[in-house]
């Protein structure tokens, strides 16, 4: 079997991206360099494809219903045009997605899934579905009908509005794209076609991820790419994707996440609304809550000058192995090493001493409070 490649891959090759395979998806992990794209993104603005990213529409008369049982946070928070972060669990609290979730009518949703899990959470979701009373509910996975694309940084609300102009047309009224507040989404005329634009992104910067047809998306990057370089504008690839969403502590499904693990122990339990009735994994989300975990998400810093933490070396607290690092790399905008990982909940306070284990050396390192790095 070939790998999977986005209708952005002939653009990809153009620009000199170094190609991998990424969950079965060509992709490119970096064009110039990690650190270059990196620091782009911070400072000015970035484009990323994120068109391997899955799809998933839910209407009907009890979308809002069913969503609500099968997700943790409360969709019924949304009005149209909104969107939130939530995670799709099984009834031991493990999660099986992390994903956002958008109202885009009364009766209509859009999911946004990680695209090495689109086929897991189709087939959760049916399944979940064939059981459901409370009223009709339609699922579509949509994932080949988008491709989609993030630009990303603190310029971009300066020319975005030059590549989508005007006012927007369906979902939720705003007067121009940079109206948008976080977290909000519309649909936008372009080009013969519509967009569906949404005030989000996996980076810690402002920035917009939007969604369209093939030939859409395709324009849409050419025209991005010319109108921001006089803003600093860069392609980035997914190792700038990656050491972005690490320094500000982003979780990665595979990584942070996984269905052995429990959005409390993820530090993501802001998103789980205990208080909304019934859904699946409640019971032990809410004993985890009530009686605390017995492993922690946590942040560090490397303390001394070492070669960059990576996901699966050991973390040693006095002298034991107490768990692994999820996710690690060297900080472009900090300059040194910096990580995520499991650890024993009794080690997980800012300030505690770690060892992180490189290359059969343990290298001191030391929890701190998430975001590793706060954009200004």
């Amino acid at each position: 079997m070939g790998l999977n490649r986005t209708v952005l891959f002939e653009a990809h090759q153009k620009l000199g991206g170094k190609l991998i395979d990424f969950g079965g998806w060509e992709m490119p992990v970096q064009y110039t360099s990690i650190t270059d794209e990196h620091l782009a993104v911070r400072q000015a603005a970035g484009l990323f494809d994120i068109s391997h990213m899955g799809e998933v529409t839910v209407s009907g008369p009890g979308a809002e219903a069913f969503l609500n049982v099968v997700l943790t946070n409360d969709v019924r928070k949304l009005a149209s045009g909104q969107g939130q972060y939530t995670l799709l669990c099984n009834e031991r609290g493990g999660v099986i997605d992390d994903l956002y979730a958008y109202r885009l009518s009364v009766s209509v949703y859009l999911l946004i899934i990680n695209a090495s899990r689109i086929a897991e959470d189709v087939a959760w979701l049916r399944a979940q579905a064939a059981r459901f009373s409370g009223g009709e509910v339609n699922l579509t996975d949509a994932s080949h009908h988008y491709a989609a694309i993030a630009v990303q940084g603190p310029r971009v609300k300066e020319f975005i509005g030059l590549a989508i102009p005007g006012a927007s047309a369906s979902v939720f009224p705003v007067a121009s794209v940079t109206d948008l507040k976080k977290n909000q989404i519309a649909g936008f005329p372009y080009d013969n076609h519509s967009l569906l634009v949404s005030r989000t992104g996996y980076t810690g910067e402002d920035g917009f991820e939007i969604l369209g047809t093939d030939s859409a998306i395709r324009h849409l990057w050419d025209q991005l790419l010319a109108l921001g370089a006089p803003y600093g504008i860069k392609p980035c690839g997914l190792g700038a994707r990656d050491t972005l969403r690490t320094e500000v502590c982003y979780p990665l499904y595979g990584h942070e996440l996984d269905e052995q693990t429990t959005p409390i122990e993820a530090g993501v339990g802001f998103f789980v609304a205990l208080d909304k009735g019934e859904f699946n994994g409640r019971a032990a989300l809410a004993g985890q809550k009530a009686n605390g975990v017995g492993k922690k998400l946590v942040a560090f810093k490397m303390a001394e000058k070492s070669a960059p933490p990576r996901p699966h070396y050991p973390i040693w607290v006095d002298g034991v192995s107490v768990g692994m690092v999820s996710s690690g790399t060297q900080s472009p905008s900090l300059n040194l090493g910096i990580g995520m990982g499991y650890v024993p909940a009794a080690a997980a306070r800012p300030d505690t001493r770690l060892e992180i284990e490189i290359r059969g050396k343990r290298y001191a390192a030391v929890v701190v409070p998430k975001p590793i790095y706060r954009p200004a």
